[in-house]
């Protein structure tokens, strides 16, 4: 790609993107800890609590750097996108 061209970025697919690599993450995290990633996310998200989050590989400083109302916002729409 030249110099000249320019570059076009969809940040709704980028925030998605983020979302969902630090949601994994996070999971994977609280998978290896023995917690159940599923029940602990929810309470976090519902609640605002990050104590929910173990800080087992900086998990709860990844997960509290997203708003809680973008993450539910992209959960949303991507189960809406998988369920049509």
């Amino acid at each position: 790609m030249s110099s000249e061209q320019t570059s076009l970025f969809d940040i709704e697919k980028l925030d998605a993107e983020i979302v969902r690599e630090t949601i994994n993450s996070v999971y994977k995290s609280l998978e290896e800890r023995g917690y159940n990633p599923t029940n602990q996310i929810v309470g976090y998200l519902i609640s605002g609590d990050p104590g929910y989050i173990s800080s087992y590989q900086d998990a709860r400083n990844k997960i509290q750097e997203i708003d809680r109302a973008k993450i539910v916002e992209i959960l949303l729409c991507e189960f809406q996108k998988n369920n049509k």
